[in-house]
Parts: structure tokens; C-alpha cells; sequence
């Protein structure tokens, strides 16, 4: 059948084709014994459908076999369905394509420690063109969610707990997967809408307790410039509540604030099940007819992953009068719109692009690499590192120091689905460290104990070691994952992850008497942690000669981390996020009030460990000459700062300066200092550099007590430094209105 208008296409649509196309239909349910099913096909699309759920990454198929079930499935709606519209084949994107074969790339929380937008673009890129070879159109991501709770299992998924650094991230990647031009392009779902990332208790999915303008000027902030600066093709609402209104049924955020006020243009997807979770989580829907009524009304234009309340009960709720076919057709219209947005109805672009030479190839390998080997953040160091190559023996120990699968994200194809990935290469720490000593030195290795377990027979072996060895490299931390957890917490499960929160965040089971024990033998420890979440580690931290935080550097992560131990690389990373001394402190991130720091606790301090944007490098440096280019500017305006960068060793280093700003007085309450501009600049030994950084003045607006966005004038302190505590030169400036 011939159109020429979306809406002309909605017009000639029955009912039951409208509401195929704000449906999904997975993958799982159109194959018999692995193989595309025609009688499926035919059973399922009937009426055609909106999207289909991870051809590639629910299948198990090869690259190859997925790339020919999504041409035949492309196939199938074009040429067998009454109107021939195409389908929308979306896949999990988080940390690289989540599909077998396919470059298992570093984690998000891996990515935002590397403060390298840039580089982070390029990995935007890389997905994009695998995504692509399969015949995949839209990416489940970039997640945009403030990290407030490291009790939260899914903090290794965000891009950490600052607006700024998330926004610079994100934009960064987005525009790496949607190119310069969807129709040859991967579009990107940013989700989950809004503040998923600060839950009650640190419980995923659990209520949400933000005020509307914390809400604003905090949480909104990267999903706001998401539509307006990386017109992003999607977005992805939250599960949670906000004030009892579930974000799922949101007329407020879905329609008012994200068309309304910001103007975007896309398709809202569901997250997986949110739209039955009105009835059977929030209670608020009295069953599946209402919740689809709801959610259509809300904003919600495609429900994931497969057709449930947006199947049969939607049709009843517009029969039954209980929603107007008008909403449902606004909906579909979106979707046709944004199928048009893709090149889906241009017959002669192919559906795959059948690239399948991409995946997981040479180039993005050693951009995986980079990417790992950028985010290494040196949280301490006594002088023990680099260490020397010729050491005579070197005893690796701990449960993450023989393990490739532990260096991956939970959103990585090993981790989702528990099925092991044997085509893509890797390399463990106990493994990085063989190839970096010299042939000489002797390398021994222990467990000492497991990730999450009770058991410490294994203390004795690593003890031993630990006595005969010149230095003891300490691999430590959690295990992330999303496969279920049978009568909750898992011993030898994951520790992190979606659906992986806990209630304690220093290191799980026994690692931490594991460090005592091999601390207590007198050989210098160097912890190396691979984790997702911001750890508690005060207790460890004091027998640590060193502290090398690796976040899950993806499945060649060890190969990074030893170059990074022996002075190959200078480690980079910057932290994303603030760490704790221990649970007592959370809510504990940089950007808080400044009555949150009046008071101490009667035994400790409220300060953090190690403080947001916080990371050492092999070099010294040093800050001077601050100039501003000029002491007054209109609110319209732009401030730049220049000062002198100077590398004061012998050795070429990189360092990430950052630009914080303080508002000295305004008319509601505003966060101790927040962070509006960075950049990681390496500079060769004994050499020096002029730094220069703009802010836009407009990016010093906040929400006043009118819940007008506005800049007020006055007087702002900027503050640079190579933390947010480690502030090393100050200028005031004043707006003018």
C-alpha cells in the first residue's frame, strides 16, 4: 500500500494495526530451536508492530545469523503485512552492543572516569557502526541517572553524580551513536526520566524524595540537554515515584515538562514491564487497560519489551470508552515518525548494513583499551608506584586477579545472560602482570578468598605468598551481573548490577580481613579494585601502600591496569563520583548544601575519602597566573579563564584541570560549589601549557523561589583545581543582570 505522509499512513490503519505499533514483540518469541519461525512470523506480525525486541542480543545468534533474522524479519513486515511498515529493531548499548561477539567496551561508570568526551565519542562511534551490522536501529541508552546512592546496584551504569560531567559524557556519546544523520544511524534512548539514581534506601525502583527544584536543577539537567543540544531520537521513562506519581504515568514529566517545555519531538519507550507496573508495583492502574490508558495519557508512545497492557486491554480500554483513539493515534504517529526520522520506509536501504567485519574487530578492541587504560584513577600512592619491572617475585592475590569475567559490566552479553563469550580476546590482571616483569621475576598467585563468600581457607596460601614476594597486588572488589537472585542476597553471586543494591558498600565477604591478613606480613600492598559502585574502603585504604580504582575495564582490562602498575601509562582517570568513608555518610556527594558540612559526626568526620573529580598522576604539577577576561559580565555573557599549567617532573603526565563555581549569595539555598568546566590536557616533562576554559554565564541559572529559571547577579567565586576539594587558584567575578 502507498502513502505519502505518516499521517496519511495512520489514516488508512485499523485499530488492531494502530495498536500493533506501539508494541514490541521479542525476539524469544519468533524462534523454534534457535531458528526464525514463519509460522511465528506470521502469528506475531500480523498486524505488523512497532519494534522488536534484541534480535542479537536475547538470541544467542551469531552476528551473521542475527543480521539475517532482522533482514528476514524486515522482510516479513515490508512485503506479508497489509501496510508494509517496517519495524524498529532496538538493542541494550550500555558498555558496547550487548550480543554475542560483539567489543565488550568498559563500563559507563568506566567512561565517566576518564573525563574524555572525546574519546568517549569515538566509543559512541564503534557501537553505532556494530549495532548497524546487525541490522539494529536504536540504542537502550546512554543512562543519564545521578548517582546520590552508592548503596545503588546500578551506579556503574551512569555516567556518576555531577550534571555537568553526565551532560559532557552523554552529549559526547549520543552524537557518536546517532551520527550525523539517523538515517545511516543508531538512535539513542537516554533514560531513565528522571532522578532514577537517588532511591529510597539505595533500593532499586524504590520511591524517589527530590523537591521540584533540586528536581530541575540537578536531575533534569542532562536529560534537558539531551533533547536540546543532542535532539536524542528517544527517551526512556523511570520506574520509580515521584511524590506518589509514578514516573511511568507522568502527564507532568512526560508530556509538560519533556514536549511542552523542552520541545522534543521523539518516541517515549517504556522501560522493560513499566507499563504493568502501574498496576501491580504503584497500584495506582485497576488493571492492564487502565495502566495502558494511563501511560498513553501520560506520554508513553511504545511499550518494552513485548505487548502486554498495549495488546488486547488497550484495545478494550478505547472500546470500552475509557481512552480516546485520539490519544492512541497521537502515539503512533510518533512512531511512524520516527521510523520516517530513521529511513525505514526507504525500500533501498538495506537493513543491515551488513558490515559484519566491524564487530568486535582490531580498532575497537584498542579503543576498548584506551578507554580502560584513560579511566585508571590512582587514589593514593606512598611512592611504591610504578613499580620496577626486575622485582625478584610479585604475588598477585585476590578473587578478581585471575578473572576476566569479573572486569565486566552488567550490562556486558556474559553478565546479562550467562552465556560465555569465548570469541572475544581478554586478559586478566594475574595475566597483564605476567607480561609486563621482566623474565626474572617470579609471579605468584592466590585467591585468598572469593568474591562475596564466608569461606577464609584460602588466607593461608595467600600469606604465604604475600611473606616470599617483594610486593603484594591486592585485586579486590565486587562481581556485576543482572541474572536472577534466588531467595535474595547470593553469596557467590553478583554483587553489583541491576538488582544488586546493598545495604553495606565497603568490599564484599571477606576481602577486607583478606587485606588485613596479607597487610600484617610486612610486604607493601598495592590494592588494585574492580568494582562499580563508589566503595567504603577507610578501613582498607590505611594498609594500602597504593590504591588503583579500575572500575570494570570490560574483558581486556587487565592488560591496562598492569601497564598502569609498572609506569607504562600514567594513570588518568578521574573519580565521577565522591567515595565514602562508610554508609553512615550517604547522602555524601560534592554538590550538597552548606549547612549538609556544619556538622561532623561525633566519631569521624562528614568529608569524604576521596573527594569527586579526585585522582593522582605519575607528574607533578603546578597551577598559577590565574587571569580572567573580564570582572564583570552580563548574564548573557561568557567567562573566560586562562591560567598556567606546568608539569614540574621529569616525566610526561596528564592531568584533568577543573573549573568550579560558588555563588556567594542568592535567594534560595544553591550547592556548595558546582563543577561547569574541565579539561585533560597532557603535557610532556618540564613543560608548561596556558590553559583556557569558557563558561556560558547562562550555565549559573538555577530556579528561583518563583520556580523561574534565572541567572541572578552578583557576586560567583571560580574555583580551579585538580579536585573539588583540591582548589589551587580563586577569582571572584561578578553578573551583572
Amino acid at each position: 500500500m502507498t502513502f505519502t505522509t505518516s499521517a496519511e499512513l495512520l489514516a488508512k490503519m485499523t485499530l488492531e494495526e494502530k495498536v500493533a505499533q506501539v508494541g514490541a514483540v521479542s525476539i524469544v518469541d519468533l524462534l523454534e530451536d534457535g531458528v526464525l519461525s514463519p509460522a511465528k512470523l506470521r502469528q506475531r506480525l500480523a498486524h505488523g508492530i512497532g519494534q522488536i525486541t534484541r534480535v542479537a542480543g536475547w538470541s544467542n545468534l551469531s552476528p551473521a545469523a542475527a543480521a539475517e533474522a532482522a533482514d528476514a524479519i524486515q522482510c516479513f513486515l515490508r512485503t506479508e503485512t497489509r501496510l508494509g511498515v517496517p519495524a524498529i529493531l532496538h538493542e541494550e548499548c550500555l558498555s558496547g552492543l550487548a550480543a554475542r561477539g560483539a567489543t565488550a567496551f568498559p563500563q559507563a561508570i568506566t567512561m565517566a572516569s576518564s573525563w574524555n568526551p572525546e574519546l568517549i565519542g569515538r566509543v559512541g562511534e564503534a557501537i553505532r557502526k556494530e549495532m548497524l551490522a546487525v541490522g539494529a536501529r536504536q540504542g537502550l541508552g546512554p543512562v543519564l541517572d545521578l548517582v546520590r546512592d552508592p548503596r545503588w546496584g546500578r551506579c556503574e551504569e551512569t555516567y556518576g553524580e555531577d550534571p555537568y560531567l553526565v551532560s559532557s559524557i552523554a552529549l559526547a556519546y549520543i552524537g557518536g551513536l546517532q551520527g550525523n544523520d539517523l538515517r545511516d544511524g543508531v538512535g539513542a534512548t537516554p533514560k531513565h526520566f528522571v532522578a532514577h539514581g537517588a532511591p529510597e534506601g539505595g533500593r532499586n525502583e524504590a520511591p524517589v524524595a527530590v523537591g521540584p527544584r533540586e528536581l530541575r536543577d540537578m536531575h533534569m539537567v542532562p536529560f534537558e540537554r539531551a533533547v536540546k543540544e543532542g535532539q536524542v531520537f528517544s527517551l526512556m521513562n523511570a520506574y520509580h515515584d515521584l511524590d506518589g506519581v509514578p514516573c511511568a504515568g507522568s502527564h507532568e514529566l512526560l508530556t509538560e515538562v519533556l514536549r511542552n517545555q523542552w520541545g522534543f519531538e521523539g518516541v517515549v519507550v517504556s522501560d522493560y514491564e513499566a507499563v504493568d507496573q502501574l498496576r501491580r508495583m504503584h497500584f495506582v492502574a485497576a488493571d492492564k487497560a487502565d495502566a495502558a490508558a494511563q501511560a498513553l495519557e501520560a506520554g508513553i508512545d511504545i511499550e518494552l519489551p513485548f505487548i502486554d497492557c498495549f495488546g488486547a486491554p488497550l484495545v478494550e480500554a478505547i472500546r470500552s470508552g475509557r481512552l480516546s483513539e485520539v490519544v492512541l493515534d497521537r502515539a503512533v504517529l510518533r512512531v511512524l515518525l520516527s521510523k520516517q526520522r530513521l529511513g525505514l520506509f526507504d525500500t533501498s536501504r538495506p537493513t543491515s548494513s551488513g558490515d559484519l567485519g566491524v564487530i568486535n574487530c582490531g580498532e575497537h578492541r584498542a579503543l576498548a583499551d584506551s578507554v580502560a587504560r584513560d579511566a585508571l584513577t590512582l587514589l593514593q600512592n606512598d611512592q611504591i608506584l610504578p613499580l620496577a619491572r626486575d622485582l625478584a617475585t610479585v604475588a598477585v592475590i585476590g578473587p578478581n586477579a585471575d578473572s576476566v569475567r569479573n572486569l565486566l559490566g552488567d550490562y556486558a552479553y556474559e553478565a546479562m545472560t550467562g552465556h560465555p563469550d569465548t570469541s572475544t580476546p581478554s586478559c586478566s590482571v594475574l595475566e597483564g602482570v605476567r607480561r609486563c616483569v621482566s623474565p626474572g621475576t617470579r609471579v605468584l598467585h592466590a585467591a585468598g578468598c572469593d568474591v562475596g563468600g564466608q569461606d577464609t581457607s584460602g588466607f593461608g596460601a595467600a600469606i604465604e605468598i604475600a611473606k616470599a614476594a617483594d610486593v603484594a597486588i591486592l585485586v579486590v572488589g565486587g562481581r556485576s551481573g543482572c541474572l536472577p537472585v534466588l531467595r535474595g542476597y547470593a553469596e557467590h553471586g553478583d554483587t553489583s548490577g541491576e538488582g544488586r543494591d546493598r545495604a553495606d558498600i565497603g568490599l564484599p565477604g571477606v576481602q577486607e580481613a583478606l587485606v588485613d591478613s596479607i597487610a600484617a606480613t610486612g610486604t607493601p600492598v598495592v590494592l588494585v579494585v574492580i568494582d562499580g559502585r563508589p566503595l567504603a574502603l577507610e578501613r582498607v585504604a590505611k594498609h594500602a601502600n597504593a590504591i588503583l580504582y579500575a572500575w570494570l575495564p570490560g574483558s581486556l582490562g587487565g592488560s591496562g591496569i598492569a601497564a598502569a602498575l609498572y609506569g607504562e601509562v600514567d594513570p588518568a582517570g578521574r573519580l565521577p563520583v565522591t567515595l565514602p568513608r562508610n554508609v553512615g555518610q550517604i547522602p555524601v556527594h560534592y554538590n550538597r548544601h552548606p549547612s549538609s558540612n556544619k556538622w561532623h559526626y561525633i566519631f569521624g568526620p562528614n568529608t569524604a575519602l576521596f573527594p569527586f573529580g579526585h585522582g593522582l598522576s605519575y607528574a607533578k604539577f603546578t597551577y598559577s597566573n590565574l587571569r580572567l577576561s573580564a570582572a564583570r559580565v552580563k548574564s548573557s555573557g561568557v567567562i573566560r579563564v586562562e591560567f598556567d599549567l606546568a608539569n614540574v617532573t621529569d616525566r610526561s603526565g596528564t592531568e584533568v584541570v577543573q573549573l568550579y563555581v560558588r555563588d556567594m549569595t542568592s535567594s534560595v539555598v544553591r550547592p556548595i560549589k558546582e563543577l561547569k568546566a574541565f579539561r585533560k590536557i597532557a603535557v610532556e616533562a618540564r613543560k608548561s601549557t596556558c590553559v583556557k576554559l569558557d563558561v556560558a554565564v547562562e550555565a549559573l541559572a538555577f530556579h528561583d523561589r518563583s520556580m523561574r529559571r534565572i541567572v541572578e547577579p552578583g557576586a560567583f567565586e571560580l574555583q580551579i583545581g585538580r579536585s573539588s576539594e583540591d582548589i589551587l587558584l580563586r577569582e571572584t567575578i561578578w553578573v551583572d543582570a
